[in-house]
């Protein structure tokens, strides 16, 4: 129970300092400052009392069980120090020290030793290389943090324990007040995803915020932050998401997948909100944590002044939020409490000298129409704007309408004291509209998350068996790749058609198939060493006739000779050329991360150009095989546009699927293509051209 670690009845601090600036000293006056009401136990072999507080030479001579402990002391003294705290009970342990897998090898191997040691002795771990833990509810500030947060109901997690403290200073300058701050470090025992479902269920926390690197587990990432989300949002900002973590891949799969393409869509499947900025972390946060989520409706923008009106309303559309339209009643009763010259379309611009009367009475009227769903009060200081009464106002009607209602009081100085009313109101407010807008396009989505069913997933019946061997077959001959005519019967087991073919060793074994299978034809080289045939001149498509099979034949096995003299040629596939249809692609990365990341997009050979993809985690669930396909951006062209016929979206949600099943049955896999994966007219189904598989050595 990680409650434990927020709220021991008894806390021993292991390495406290008599000397002002030292860690030992700060968590030390952390925790008697902040208020905790449990027992401490500090111990410091070479002291006899700091801050007036009794130190204890080790942890043996504790006089009591203690719950958890907190280390300040070498790597090699915390591990020793284990069994001592074994025999006092402690079941949770923070680990502040540093040292550890984040300074080199020998740190990696103490890291290890710590989760060993520990995992013998039943001891959880947070960190090490840690900023501490903090409890407001408790008034635990188990850390060496400058000071203590706000009491709040937001609880937020972060791998840099700096940036947890510029969090802490800018919090308390700005009144937002937090549940719990935890401190990662180099996370050897305890995770994220261990902390996000810990928060889903803590009582004092409402909404849980997060600062990620990475994840220790992805599947128990998606699963237990799943579970998290449908109880309360989860925020997160994943950091070092650039191409400079790409990984070199030989698949078109791979080369699209960089390092922050797994993440996107796992933070798709599991609920959690991404931000991209700290401050997008907390304009969300903030909104989700005060006010209610918005019911069905369309958003109404109050506002003194015309241009900030214009700006939010074109911020608004942009975001595709719909503005709500009032009932001619509404319109009518704000007639009668606005000046002739006020707008009242949406926005509603209630002029310039308007006071805090004339916004109460405009937002009492707006806010009971049935189409408003949530409202932007937005406010420009002029000279004889009331200020402070105006946003009491604000508050004022959060407390008879169950209405999501954020603020924009634009401005620096002449506007702080209003925010701080809002602020004491739990009314969110932004610096600039377009910042409001857009939390609150995060919340309604988010919303629509909560409103989806369960997920289902679709099971096929397979010979797995005649996979396994065909996979065992390549691995047993000391290939990773396997060819053309090898992926295509993978494939085809799993349901997919394929179009008639064979592999050609000679030009007359060629020239049989031919005969049967009849023109035009597109040949491609056969070499378990060839992966990107077309780079070398190994494929040749529309061949029309024996002579031209012939010369093709020729030319194809030359070309790849030529450009990769060692490659083993085992000739060539013939195979029928098939012209209709919409080229895609269906593919498959193995993520170190979160396992097989399932691909969508317009394939071909400009795929890699075009970057018109969407990805999942496999399994992936109905549902999301719909959404990969509408999220692409040449999802238009499926639809049909100027006379053509809409393509069978059913199809390829059913290929996706299908990929999905074929490498979480084979986790051998680490990479596939089918590309190009032609998509006939709805009804008619869907074709896998070509396949690219790649395996585990």
């Amino acid at each position: 129970m990680l409650d434990t670690i927020f709220k021991p009845a008894s806390l021993a601090l292991v390495g406290v300092s008599k000397v002002p600036g030292k860690v030992g000293y700060s968590v030390l006056k952390n925790v008697i400052e902040g208020g905790y009401a449990g027992k401490v136990y500090p111990v410091n072999p070479s002291a006899q009392e700091i801050l007036g507080v009794k130190i204890y030479p080790d942890i043996k001579s504790i006089p009591d069980t203690v719950e958890l402990a907190v280390f300040m002391i070498p790597p090699k003294a915390i591990i020793e120090s284990l069994k001592d705290c074994a025999q006092k009970k402690v079941k949770y342990a923070v680990v502040i020290s540093a040292g550890f897998k984040e300074v080199g090898a020998e740190g990696a191997l103490l890291e290890k030793q710590l989760k060993e040691q520990a995992d013998i002795y039943g001891i959880h771990l947070v960190g090490p290389n840690c900023l501490g833990v903090i409890d407001t509810k408790s008034k635990l500030n188990a850390s060496f943090s400058a000071d203590m947060p706000l009491g709040g109901d937001i609880s937020i997690l972060s791998q840099s324990g700096a940036l947890l403290t510029a969090i802490l200073d800018w919090a308390l300058a700005n009144d937002v007040g937090f549940s719990k701050f935890i401190s990662l470090g180099n996370k050897a025992d305890l995770n994220e995803a261990d902390f996000i479902e810990y928060l889903s269920d803590d009582p004092d926390t409402k909404v849980i915020l997060g600062y990620i690197e990475g994840v220790s587990d992805g599947r128990a990432f998606i699963d237990k932050a799943y579970k998290a989300s449908r109880k309360k949002p989860v925020i997160l900002i994943k950091a070092g998401g650039t191409k400079v973590g790409a990984r070199a891949s030989s698949s078109h799969t791979g080369t699209l997948a960089g390092s922050d393409a797994a993440f996107e869509a796992a933070f798709k499947q599991s609920g959690v909100i991404r931000a991209h900025t700290i401050e997008e972390l907390f304009d969300i946060g903030k909104l989700l944590e005060a006010q209610p989520l918005p019911a069905e409706g369309g958003l109404a923008i109050v506002t003194n002044a015309g241009g900030p009106g214009i700006i939010t309303a074109d911020a608004t559309e942009r975001a595709g939020i719909r503005l709500a339209h009032l009932s001619d009643d509404s319109i009518l009763e704000l007639k009668k409490v606005l000046p002739p010259s006020a707008a009242f379309g949406n926005p509603f611009d209630i002029i310039g000298d308007a006071l805090a009367d004339r916004y109460k009475a405009a937002l009492d009227i707006i806010s009971k129409d049935r189409d408003v769903s949530g409202m932007i009060v937005l406010l420009t200081p002029q000279d004889m704007t009331e200020i402070d009464k105006t946003a009491q106002s604000v508050v004022d009607i959060t407390t008879h309408t169950k209405k999501t209602i954020l603020a924009a009081f634009m401005g620096g100085k002449n506007v702080n004291s209003g925010i701080k009313v809002l602020s004491n109101g739990r009314v969110p407010n932004y610096i600039f509209p377009e910042s409001a807008v857009k939390a609150y396009r995060t919340v309604l989505d988010y919303k629509d998350w909560l409103g989806k069913p369960e997920k289902t997933y679709r099971k096929y019946e397979v010979d797995i068996s005649k996979v396994k061997n065909n996979l065992n077959t390549v691995q047993a001959s000391g290939r990773s790749s396997l060819v053309d005519v090898e992926a295509r019967e993978i494939v085809g087991l799993y349901g997919f058609k394929t179009p008639m073919s064979m592999l050609a060793h000679t030009v007359e074994e060629a020239k049989t198939y031919a005969s049967t299978a009849g023109y035009p034809l597109v040949m491609k080289i056969a070499s378990p060493d060839i992966l990107h045939k077309t780079d070398v001149g190994g494929v040749v498509v529309g061949i029309k006739d024996e002579q031209e099979l012939e010369m093709s034949f020729s030319t194809i096995t030359n070309n790849a000779k030529k450009f990769m003299p060692s490659a083993r040629i085992w000739g060539v596939v013939i195979q029928q050329l098939l012209t209709s249809g919409t080229e895609t692609i269906v593919g498959m990365h193995m993520d170190p991360n979160f396992g097989p990341l399932v691909m969508f997009g317009l394939g071909g050979i400009y795929v890699e150009i075009l970057k018109d993809v969407s990805f999942r985690v496999a399994p992936v669930s109905e549902a999301e095989a719909q959404e990969m396909i509408r999220e692409i951006r040449s999802y238009p062209l499926l639809q049909g546009i100027r006379g053509e016929k809409k393509r069978d979206i059913d199809a390829i949600a059913d290929a996706i699927l299908r990929v999905s099943q074929l490498v979480t049955d084979n986790p051998e896999i680490v990479e596939l293509d089918i590309n190009p994966m032609l998509v006939k007219e709805e009804g008619a189904g869907a074709i896998a051209v070509d396949a690219r598989i790649s395996i585990k050595h």
